[in-house]
């Protein structure tokens, strides 16, 4: 379930189309100020990642960073993304249609910061296109390297 605050700012920030520095700053402090609980709060700012083209670079970094929180250290065991947790994050940052930019960014976070992941998350990353992931030129080498 998500919480109203939360559900408000998204309306608020759809509509206008539009994510700035101070939209992060309010979901840092006052909306989400222990991180993402949920999957379905994760969803719903994945969704609007990819709803909302006019973003503050500080939106991308704040999603990445709360996304992989959530997927990699919330869930237990710690550390470890389970095939339902991969299968999850496969099909809300795919979106039926492929990952965004910050899409990518978060699978591929995702897999460097966890101990083990399932297999499906790295059929995920390495599927992306390699310029999605800026500067690396072999994504498998990165992972496992």
């Amino acid at each position: 379930m998500i919480d109203h605050s939360l559900s408000a700012f998204v309306a608020r920030v759809g509509k206008r189309e539009r994510i700035c520095a101070e939209d992060v700053h309010e979901l840092q402090r006052s909306i989400l100020p222990e991180g993402l609980a949920s999957r379905e709060e994760a969803d719903v700012l994945i969704a609007l990642d990819r709803a909302v083209a006019d973003q503050d670079p500080a939106w991308a970094d704040f999603l990445v960073a709360e996304v992989v929180a959530f997927a990699v250290w919330t869930s237990r065991p710690t550390g470890y993304v389970d095939a339902d947790t991969a299968r999850w994050l496969s099909a809300s940052l795919g979106c039926g249609t492929g990952p965004s930019e910050t899409a990518r960014r978060i699978a591929f976070e995702v897999v460097r910061e966890a101990e083990l992941v399932d297999e499906a998350l790295l059929v995920f990353v390495l599927r992306s296109p390699q310029r999605a992931l800026g500067r690396i030129s072999n994504p498998l080498a990165e992972l496992v390297g």
